[in-house]
Formats: structure tokens, sequence, C-alpha cells
């Protein structure tokens, strides 16, 4: 049987979804920890990474428990949930789903029991071999109850370790069959296991908790949750393991240009974390200054679309002496889940998640700055929102190069066709977002926003330059197949 293959997003309000965050915990033997509550508190800090759902794999003397379930952290854990899961080691996830539909089946992790032992993975990513890997298994009768790639990614790893002679060689071995963006934690009746692809196209980094603890994460602001030390970052193409409250390291032997998503430092990471040696914070206030400087307005003040646009805004503002304000009044109490309106009435749902100032724009010649365009129907509607309360003029500045391309490795970017810089120019993007300027940040500029990063970058979504080959395009329900009329089965 084929996957068909044909993108489709989900993505409300015209954004581009983060894509997952990962968690781990190890104790030395002996030492009691609540890891299922650090987890906890650790998937709490990463939940801008993902909001369809959550879980927490717990090791106690080598027996694996695992919960997990559709929803935010805080409604798919609570106290008594927690306390029922006792163990000193412990990996969590929060997912957006790049493959695979939102249901509990692909809430992660992943645990299972194979003839060798029990192992609990929980992935960041998207592989673009998943189709092949998940079809050869099959055939050798392996039965899928997910459709997402994390699973074929745990098969993978259990066929490995059927030939290895440990888990962290079953890792090592994945990796070469592999392909695609992963940063990874696994966790084994004795080990935890962290590893990231050779490219580093998505974070993960180490941190040491009371001294003795080592822990893993997404990015570094769980670690700041927990009050963990940072240590330093995963590099790509490494599986560090933690056993008995040692720390050791391996390295894959795949060459290969490094490859982190420059989409972190724009949009996907929160503004505390520092990925790969750069601040995200910085890097979007340097964003932020290359636009004021590529493309010059006069203009009386300048407001950022909330929350990631916001520091782009302040970089265009000190670089330009242009006053920065709060034009737009974000609704703090509005979930991603929040159900959206029929068609005709997207104009209210985007009101009641943002709002103009009218005191700090009425009469104002005034610069939005926004992280991305995707669709460009929100924004639009947000340059409705600041002429309906007085703006004299509108002038869009976005801290990223137009998106023209699809992402295959962990982002849900839309089809071609449903980008608005498809195949139009920045006159014609201006013209239906209804501004009276529009200006992109370039590529040249984007790719020196994360001043101090120690990687090169994937910034393929723009450039379509991608660093491995890819499908022509990606689907992202690829595994959830309709039965075909008249079908036997």
């Amino acid at each position: 049987m084929k996957y068909r293959i044909k993108r489709q997003s989900s993505t409300p309000f015209d954004k581009v979804h983060e894509e997952c965050g990962v968690f781990g915990i190890a104790a030395p033997e002996g030492k009691e920890i609540s890891a299922a509550h650090d987890a906890y508190t650790a998937l709490f800090a990463l939940q801008h990474r993902g909001q369809e759902a959550a879980g927490i794999a717990v090791n106690k003397n080598g027996v694996i428990h695992c919960h997990k379930d559709v929803g935010l952290v805080s409604s798919v854990f609570d106290q008594k949930t927690l306390d029922r899961m006792p163990g000193s080691m412990a990996i969590g996830h929060v997912r957006y789903s790049t493959t695979g539909d939102t249901r509990r089946e692909n809430a992660q992790p992943i645990s299972i029991t194979h003839v060798k032992g029990n192992l609990a993975v929980a992935h960041n990513g998207n592989l673009v071999n998943a189709g092949e890997l998940r079809r050869e298994i099959e055939l050798d009768g392996g039965i899928f109850r997910s459709s997402n790639d994390t699973e074929v990614l745990v098969y993978t790893i259990v066929k490995e370790r059927l030939k290895c002679a440990s888990i962290e060689e079953a890792v090592l071995s994945t990796m070469k069959r592999i392909e695609g963006a992963y940063s990874l934690v696994v966790m084994s009746p004795r080990k935890l296991i962290a590893a990231r692809d050779p490219h580093g196209f998505r974070p993960l980094c180490i941190g040491l908790l009371d001294g003795d603890c080592y822990v893993f994460a997404s990015e570094t602001c769980a670690l700041d949750a927990l009050g963990a030390k940072f240590v330093r970052d995963v590099e790509p193409g490494e599986v560090c393991v933690v056993e008995n409250g040692k720390l050791r390291s391996m390295h894959c032997d795949i060459k290969c240009k490094t490859s982190a998503c420059v989409f972190e430092y724009i949009y996907f990471a929160r503004p505390d974390s520092i990925i790969d040696g750069a601040s995200v914070e910085l890097a979007r206030q340097e964003a932020g200054k290359y636009l004021s400087i590529e493309h010059p307005v006069g203009a009386d003040v300048v407001i950022g679309v909330p929350d990631s646009g916001i520091p782009a805004a302040i970089g265009y503002a000190k670089f330009s002496g242009i006053p920065y304000g709060v034009g737009l009044i974000k609704n703090r109490y509005i979930a991603r889940t929040f159900i959206q309106p029929g068609q005709d009435k997207r104009e209210r749902s985007v009101r009641l998640k943002l709002n103009a100032l009218r005191t700090a724009i009425e009469g104002k010649r005034v610069i939005m700055v926004d992280d991305s365009i995707v669709r460009g129907t929100t924004c639009g509607r947000l340059v409705k929102l600041l002429r309906d309360a007085g703006a004299a003029e509108v002038h869009m500045r976005i801290s990223a190069p137009p998106f023209r391309h699809p992402c295959f490795f962990g982002t849900d970017i839309p089809e071609r066709s449903q980008l608005l810089a498809h195949n139009r120019t920045v006159e014609e993007m201006r013209e239906i977002i209804g501004v009276d300027s529009l200006g992109f940040l370039s590529l040249e500029a984007c790719r020196k926003i994360a001043v101090g990063c120690k990687l090169g970058f994937c910034d393929a979504c723009f450039s379509g330059e991608y660093p491995i080959p890819v499908p022509d395009e990606a689907e992202k329900n690829m595994f959830e197949m309709e039965i075909p009329l008249g079908s036997k089965e």
C-alpha cells in the first residue's frame, strides 16, 4: 500500500505551530526524588512548544509506568496522578502534531515492552523516511497503534536492540537508518539516553539538578523552572547516556553540515531560552535591528504583535529611534484550543485574542512588527483593527523572510499553495494585507541574528535549500488511511 502525500495544516490564527518539547531526568541509584513532579514542572515550562497532548513516563526499579492524554499539561495531570507515579527517573513530552492527528494514541512518550526489556521514548522532530521504515516493519508483521512517526522510531530502536549489546548502541545504529529531525529522550530500566540528529535540527540541552541529577530538555527555560544548572547543549550526532548518576557520551559517525532550525530563534523558543550558545531574546531584537536598517519608514510608534513579535519590535524601535509602544492587547485567558467560529466569524475570533489600544495608535503612523506571515488572513484582520482604532498609516515589518516552501523537519507549514508568499511579490502581498508598506527580513540578515550560535542553520522554508533530500510534499496525516470504496477488508 502506498501512502498518499499531501500537506494538511490546522494552524489557527494564521500561525506556524511549534513542534514538540521533550524532557528527561535521572537520579543516582539510591537517591529518592519525585521525577514525575519534576517532569511536570519542566513540561509546564515547555508548554509553548505543544498544546495538543502531554505525557510522562516514570521508571521505578526498572518498571516503566506511563500516563498521557490529549490536552494541556494542567488538564492531563493533577496532584493525585503525579503522586501515583513514584520513581527516580522520568521522561516527558508536550506535543503538537506534525505527523499524525490529535488523539490519545498519538500522545507521547511511547512505552513498550520487548523481548529484552522495557523502553519509553519521547521525540521532537520529523522523520522524512518514516513511510519507508513503517512499510518495512509492517511487512515483518509489526502492528502500529498510532499514526505518528515516533512509533516508527521506537520499533526501529527495538529492532536494532535485538542485534546490539546495549540500548545506547541500538540508538546509535538507529541513527544510521533514520533521516530527518530528531531530538529524543529514551528511558530503559537502568539508563536515561538523549540523542540529537547529526544536523542538529531541533534543540536539546543538558542540565544538573541538586548537583547529581542529570536532566535533558528541549530548552533551557525548563532547566530554569526546576532550578537546574545548565551544563551544555547536546551536540549534533551525539548520544548521551546517564547511568547511576554518571554521564557519558558517544557520537555517530555520520558527517554532515549542522542545520539548526533558524525559526527557533524567530518564533518557536521562549525568549528566555539560550539555544546552542545564542539568546533567543537577543536574536529577535537583532532581527528588529536589521529590519530597521533594511526597511526604514517614517512613523510615530513601533508596536509588536504579542508575543513573539514584541522583542523584534523593541529592536526595531531601539535602532530606528522611533518610540516603542503597546498597541495590541492580548487576551491571556484564551487557550490555543479555542473553538473557532464559522468562516464568517473569523474576525470575531481575532478580536477575542487581540484588540487594539486606541489611545496608543489613534492618529499615528504605526509600524506593526510580527514574526511571520503564513496565509496572510490574520495579519490582514489585525491591520483592520488598527485602522478601525484610528491609525493614520500602518506599515508592517516581518522579522523573517517570506515563507515560500514547506518544512519536512517538524514544523507545521502548510503546502505551498496556501502560503501567501507563494508566487506573489511583496507588493502583491502588501495589497492583499492592506498595509501602506510591507517589509521582510532578508535571508542574509536572518542568518546573522543568532549571535554566538555554534551551529549552521536550516532556512529551507525561506530559501528552498534543504540540507537533506526531501519528498515533493509532506502529509501531516500520512498514516491515517481511509478504506477504499469496494474494499473487502
